[in-house]
């Protein structure tokens, strides 16, 4: 499952370099030939009247008898083929393995949307019918050869990343039938991942609506979504008419983002519909979650919050925060599926399918594990991992750039930023599908555009696991007047966390930031920043950052002076989970 698809030329020519990193989890190609290629007629929609085509590739091990299986698809605008790799390591593991085309890509028909449960989730129960024994493929042929629990259900798990993440929860949604999930770097509401708001209500819950559209991430899904279905329109040349090989209702979530900066109600509608927060309630299957740490478009939060929802329900759940993601960089010896017993998710993730499908002994791995970026290993990334739990420790704005360890020692004062050209973008954090030909560009803030509140150097190393909260109170004239217009005359502002060197280079961790369309800019606000893992490395300094826009997202659409106020009463509050 490699982490790059392989487009060919005329693709690479019409959307360059926008779609390198969207689709796959990373791991070493293995040469093991499928066994069979079959198709599956599928009726899916709400009323089961859409009629589809699955192309998968059956894998069976070499031992007779019958044996646990697994499905497992693609990441988005990939295929069956992405999944050679894993499907033969799992197979040569005892597995009956079959990996499908998700709708929409790779030979299978019909259109992309986005692992609704109406739709993935029911092709995936009729693969689920076939592993069964219950029902053939479309050329007759039957599998009686998977281990059943009982007449026609069979010992099942499903294994995959990203778009092949979020199909797992669409089909356990469905079909009780599943024993076991492993998703890795996937989304628990589109929503949030295309338009994120991070301002916390007085609950301490992300509040509802949406915060600025992930401009870069949204038009590369849409221009692989539209060049997948170009491309397979000799299979479903019907998928290209109206919106192309996309729901009617996608197109319209496209262009009201460009119009109005955000989707409008039934666009996000549609993207709760398809998303795991909106199905999680019907999900009993136990879950090893797997998120990446350099990832700016399925975040750490989303993996928190699907974990967080899975345990309450009693569902067994466990959680890794992995080194790479979509943007970032896959550490050696972390995360390889197509060697699982070389590398320590990979090992886990084993472990997890052989207990709840083998009735192996128990994986044994912690309810929750981190990669430290800082740590030395050789081989197995184990050594770089760690559960140790995290404290809240405090940092306080102070006067007009200063952060401070006590409040007592909080100056009076405020900082003003404005965005001077408007809709214009001032501030640099990374460039989302297009970052990995970027990488030597810093993130940056334009003066004037921003405010920011820079510690003393740090007596120690300090080891942050986890997402900070920046509470402030906001002035600010014009918002108050533009948000009477509703939610899209709203304040967006992007707050983010950089580590300081002693020679005065800035990083942001991960190049994280966290968007906000703040709902009342009389009141006071707390925003969830980015989930890191990080060291703020002795005699280096913390710099927390509000900016009035990122280059990588739709942010104000009219220009917004804001003013950061503070004193010992009413401080800005930092506030950090440390190791």
């Amino acid at each position: 499952m490699p982490l790059r698809p392989a487009l060919p030329a005329s693709a690479v020519a019409a959307l360059p370099l926008l779609v390198t990193a969207l689709v796959h989890v990373p791991a070493a190609h293995a040469e093991t030939a499928p066994a069979r290629t079959l198709r599956f007629t599928v009726h899916v929609g709400p009323d089961r009247k859409e009629r589809c085509t699955v192309v998968a590739d059956l894998y069976r091990p070499a031992a007779g008898g019958r044996a646990p299986a697994l499905l497992t698809t693609n990441g988005f605008g990939g295929s069956k083929d992405d999944q050679a790799g894993t499907a033969g390591a799992f197979a040569r593991r005892g597995y009956v393995v079959l990996a499908y085309s998700g709708l929409g890509a790779g030979g299978s028909t019909c259109r992309i949307t986005l692992d609704h449960p109406e739709y993935d989730g029911r092709a995936a129960r009729r693969l689920v019918d076939f592993l069964a024994g219950t029902a053939a493929a479309d050329d007759g042929t039957r599998l009686d050869a998977v281990l059943l629990d009982a007449p026609g259900d069979p010992r099942v798990g499903m294994i995959g990343g990203s778009y092949g993440g979020g199909a797992q929860f669409a089909a356990a949604a469905v079909d009780r039938r599943i024993d076991a999930l492993v998703p890795l770097i996937t989304w628990n509401d589109l929503s949030y991942s295309l338009a994120p708001n991070n301002e916390l209500g007085a609950d301490g819950r992300l509040t509802t609506g949406p915060g600025a559209t992930k401009l870069l991430w949204a038009a590369g899904f849409f221009g692989l979504g539209a060049y997948r279905g170009v491309a397979g329109a000799k299979d479903d040349p019907a998928r290209l008419a109206g919106c192309p090989n996309f729901p009617t209702v996608l197109c319209q979530a496209v262009g009201e983002s460009l119009w109005y900066g955000v989707p409008q109600r039934a666009s996000l509608s549609y993207l709760r519909a398809a998303s795991v927060t909106s199905h999680l309630a019907r999900i009993k299957a136990p879950t090893l979650l797997v998120q990446g740490q350099s990832d700016s478009l399925f975040n750490l939060q989303e993996a928190t919050a699907t974990y967080r929802a899975l345990t309450a329900r009693g569902v067994p759940a466990k959680m890794i925060w992995a080194s790479g993601g979509h943007s970032g960089t896959w550490q050696p010896g972390d995360l390889n599926l197509d060697d699982p017993d070389s590398s320590y998710v990979g090992r886990r993730a084993a472990a997890w399918l052989d207990h709840y499908l083998k009735g192996a002994p128990a994986e044994n791995g912690p309810r929750f594990a981190y990669f430290r970026p800082w740590v030395s290993y050789k081989g197995d990334a184990a050594p770089a991992y760690s559960s140790a739990p995290t404290r809240s420790t405090r940092l306080y704005l102070s006067g007009r750039d200063r952060l401070v360890a006590a409040r007592s020692k909080v100056a009076k004062g405020s900082a003003t930023y404005r965005n001077p050209l408007g809709a214009w973008p001032t501030s640099f954090s990374e460039l989302s599908v297009l970052q990995g030909s970027f990488d030597n560009v810093a993130p940056a803030d334009a003066p004037g555009t921003f405010a920011g509140w820079t510690s003393a150097p740090l007596a120690r190393d300090t080891d942050v696991a986890g997402s900070p909260t920046l509470a402030v109170r906001l002035s600010s004239p014009a918002a108050e007047k533009s948000q009477r217009a509703g939610v899209n005359g709203r304040l967006v502002l992007f707050a983010k966390l950089y580590d300081v060197a002693p020679d005065g280079t800035a990083t942001l961790a991960h190049r994280l930031v966290s968007p906000v369309r703040v709902t009342d800019v009389r009141k006071p606000l707390t925003v969830q920043l980015p989930g890191i893992v990080h060291r703020f490395g002795a005699g280096h300094r913390l710099r927390v950052v509000i900016a009035s826009s990122d280059l990588s997202y739709l942010g104000n659409r009219t220009v917004l002076p804001v003013t950061v106020r503070t004193d010992q009463d009413r401080p800005g509050v930092l506030t950090l989970p440390v190791a």
